[in-house]
């Protein structure tokens, strides 16, 4: 189903939040909130779509072109610690996501995520204060508060803390369980102590991310995400309507992700590492992860990505920095002039790389092929870009007030260093 001109200016209109419409008055871009996005997976059903972290120019260009190959409504993203070795951050994601969709005719609903907006201490907490604000003013449309690397009690009381700086229309992401830490994986009781605990102050996320086996970037363990964990927790969190966020989405078989998709309340998988290496040409097996030689170097494979001799000064600097592994990352923030400024025809098949697999996860294994008119319908029905909480308060504040919690016990948890 095709949208009139007419009816696509219409969603322009009343879809795009304000933070979007006073940044980009003049554009076709069809900016969303988070809950947009979660909305329609829902409606279709065993449906998720991804979340791709836009660590450089071309992971953005070809997950934008994917999604509007295969109709379906996606989120581009950024983590708060990827913002300190990418080119793209929090305050410049929207802005690049933007100029390309009205580059390249997207039409499908796009949202603008702040992925581990981290949380580890009362410092953190004040600093947020001034940044969550920054961030929606720079064109942001959704957020994660990732509180998760404190002891339970203190990471509800950051959530309420700062949850009154996310705009009411904005898409809101939770976290229990640390990722990546050595706790051991998420229960019910910890997830529910987070969500309970915010309904009774009318706080209502949109998504609750989950310590479920992920090991983020560079698969390091054959277990990967506990489908069967992450269905019975999504149970638990059942009348608190809240959805699944799936993280290190990258180095899990399709047929895992495929079962994510069907039977748990996910609707939301991040894609990090996969699509830098993809870009730079890195040869990766169909679960996204980069293989490595006998030296446990990375494999460049020929006329993909990057030029052999771009990719060479890359190695050179690695090895001049101690950079291994998934410490390649850091490479992104001082490559980005230089991958910009390749031959076009390599800055296409880098581009094109991004595209095709993240059209084939869409389509193939998220299940969320258009679901972009889905999202649209919701919102002209709607007729609002403001979609309203999903779950409405059915705990009781007093039993909840700030004091209560500061009384309850702590668990302590470590703190690993960490992101998608």
């Amino acid at each position: 189903m095709h949208h009139t001109e007419e009816a696509y200016k219409r969603l322009l209109e009343i879809g795009r939040p304000p933070n979007i419409k006073r940044l980009f008055p003049n554009s076709k871009a069809l900016i969303v909130s988070g809950k947009v996005i979660d909305r329609a997976m829902l409606k279709k059903g065993k449906a998720m779509t991804i979340a791709a972290n836009g660590r450089n120019y071309f992971v953005i260009r070809g997950a934008l072109l994917a999604a509007q190959r295969a109709n379906a409504a996606i989120i581009l993203e950024i983590a708060k610690s990827e913002s300190t070795y990418c080119a793209t951050n929090f305050w410049n994601l929207a802005r690049r996501v933007d100029a390309l969709c009205n580059e390249l005719n997207i039409t499908v609903p796009v949202a603008i995520h702040a992925d581990h907006f981290t949380i580890k201490n009362k410092d953190d907490i004040e600093k947020a204060r001034k940044q969550i604000p920054s961030m929606f003013d720079f064109g942001i449309t959704s957020i994660a508060i990732d509180a998760s690397h404190m002891p339970d009690r203190d990471n509800l009381l950051a959530n309420i803390e700062l949850a009154q700086y996310i705009p009411k229309w904005a898409g809101y992401e939770t976290e229990v369980g640390e990722i990546k830490g050595k706790e051991g994986l998420s229960t019910p009781e910890e997830a529910l102590f987070l969500i309970r605990g915010l309904n009774a102050h009318s706080i209502f996320p949109d998504w609750i991310a989950l310590n479920n086996g992920t090991t983020h970037g560079i698969q390091d363990s054959e277990a990967g995400i506990q489908v069967d964990l992450t269905a019975k927790i999504h149970k638990a969190l059942e009348p608190y309507k809240v959805s699944g966020a799936q993280h290190g989405t990258s180095g899990n078989s399709t047929q895992r992700l495929k079962e994510i998709a069907e039977k748990t309340r996910t609707t939301k998988a991040n894609v990090a590492t996969a699509l830098q290496m993809l870009t730079w040409g890195v040869k990766v097996n169909e679960y996204g992860n980069a293989e490595l030689d006998e030296n446990g170097e990375f494999i460049k494979e020929k006329d993909k990505g990057v030029s052999e001799e771009l990719w060479r000064e890359m190695v050179e600097y690695a090895k001049k920095n101690g950079l291994k592994g998934g410490n390649y990352k850091k490479l992104n923030l001082p490559f980005e002039t230089a991958l910009l400024s390749e031959p076009k025809e390599i800055r296409e098949r880098m581009t094109k790389a991004v595209e095709e697999f993240v059209y084939d996860l869409i389509v193939n294994v998220f299940n969320a092929e258009d679901t972009a008119d889905i999202a649209k319908e919701i919102i002209a029905k709607a007729n609002s870009y403001d979609l309203g909480p999903k779950a409405e308060k059915i705990e009781d504040e007093k039993e909840w007030s700030i004091e209560k919690i500061k009384a309850m016990e702590a668990n302590v948890k470590d703190s690993g260093d960490y992101d998608d």
